[in-house]
């Protein structure tokens, strides 16, 4: 799987749950039917939310995107739909272009602790994914844990 296809699938899925988070939503805030909607989907939201997150940082690093690039790449995943948006964009800018610099067979040496991880784990993408998924589990764990935030009181 190429960098681009990684992204535009993940990016897409974020898009996907934000919809159907906000059908969540209108059932209900608008029609008062139930909760559930918000429960299950604001759940796969934030799962898919943090992958979005951990893919931005993996492909930022294979194609050396600025700082100002990955930023702009993790801010997309904030107001419903933009994750597409910034794929469209990235792709027309060329961002997205290329396979995997530093996989095996490549020739390119890892340069900095974000090429030598990411080096590592398309040398070993069983353990690559794996590592990933509890990555996601986990931070997923701890925003549950941390909870909501709180309105301010007057």
């Amino acid at each position: 799987m190429s960098p681009r296809s990684l992204f535009r699938r993940v990016a897409l899925a974020e898009a996907v749950t934000w919809a159907l988070l906000l059908v969540g939503m209108a059932l209900k805030y608008l029609t008062h039917t139930t909760e559930l909607g918000v429960k299950v989907f604001g759940m796969a939201h934030g799962v898919v939310f943090i992958a979005y997150c951990l893919t931005t940082v993996f492909v930022a690093v294979n194609q050396r995107w600025t700082g100002r690039a990955t930023l702009a790449g993790l801010a997309s995943a904030v107001p419903p739909f933009c994750t597409v948006v910034f794929d469209k964009g990235a792709e027309r800018r060329g961002m997205l272009e290329g396979g995997w610099r530093l996989a095996p067979g490549s020739g390119e040496r890892p340069h900095g602790l974000a090429e030598r991880a990411q080096s590592w784990m398309l040398h070993r993408p069983g353990l690559a994914v794996a590592l990933a998924l509890v990555a996601v589990v986990a931070l997923t764990g701890l925003a549950l844990l941390v909870g909501p935030p709180v309105p301010a009181q007057s």
